[in-house]
């Protein structure tokens, strides 16, 4: 038996990808840049706003629209003008027809039907504790959604974020920045009183082993897209039942 289709825009090394691999589904990812470690099953290189396939042949759809545009990053002083590409890629799924779910980070203009954080899921690496929180519209069925369980772990909290290997805010607790472009494979350290990490173990925060520091930066854990495609799939085999069904006499 074939297995639904499903479709991840914005791919990117497919940290999404993966949790949707996860519960069933065979993966096309669709991205602008190249992805040499993309884990999916099929990779076009293409604009995801605009992409060279039927889309109405998949039977869930997820994007990650770039995030920058809706940052912290937006209002540094050099900062650059980023596009927002919400609004073209929540036209696209809606007129798709298709269930669909856009991802995005706390400040972007998405209706935050789900809002979910590592913690949910017990992420993390040693005393520190992934965080993460990020925000979906979907137009699947509403779903309970677990608590977030901050400090857990005793206190210590991984950001990832881009650019560093570093979180630079001062706390008092012990904090793992996760970024990507700088941290290194080795150890973890301690520079002025902010933790520093590897790279292996933000990848471990993550729950991502394929991703480089700077890709690492840009995903999702995969724990987030399981989540949510369990109940696509469960949506999606409903109506596949209801399709099948014997016609009553």
């Amino acid at each position: 038996m074939a297995r639904p289709l499903a479709l991840d825009l914005f791919s990117g090394a497919g940290g999404a990808t993966a949790g949707l691999q996860r519960v069933g589904f065979e993966v096309v990812g669709v991205d602008i840049k190249k992805q040499p470690r993309y884990c999916g099953d099929h990779f076009i290189q293409a604009d995801a706003c605009a992409p060279p396939l039927d889309i109405s042949r998949f039977d869930f759809i997820w994007a990650s629209p770039p995030c920058q545009a809706h940052t912290a990053l937006k209002t540094m002083h050099n900062a650059k003008k980023h596009d927002d590409f919400v609004p073209a890629t929540r036209k696209l799924l809606i007129e798709s027809g298709k269930p669909y779910c856009i991802e995005n980070v706390p400040g972007a203009p998405l209706r935050a039907d789900l809002i979910l954080c590592g913690t949910m899921f017990g992420l993390g690496t040693g005393g520190a504790e992934l965080w993460r929180h990020r925000l979906f519209e979907t137009n699947l069925p509403l779903i309970l959604v677990p608590c977030c369980n901050h400090y857990a772990r005793g206190g210590g909290v991984i950001g990832v974020y881009g650019g560093h290997g570093r979180d630079r805010r001062r706390t008092k607790a012990r904090v793992v920045g996760v970024y990507g472009g700088s941290g290194g494979s080795s150890g973890s350290s301690v520079r002025r009183g902010i933790q520093q990490f590897s790279v292996e173990e933000r990848a471990e925060a993550m729950g991502i082993d394929w991703m480089t520091g700077a890709e690492l930066s840009q995903a999702i854990p995969p724990a987030y897209s399981e989540y949510i495609g369990r109940e696509a799939m469960r949506f999606i085999n409903a109506q596949w039942a209801s399709r099948t069904a014997p016609a009553r006499l």
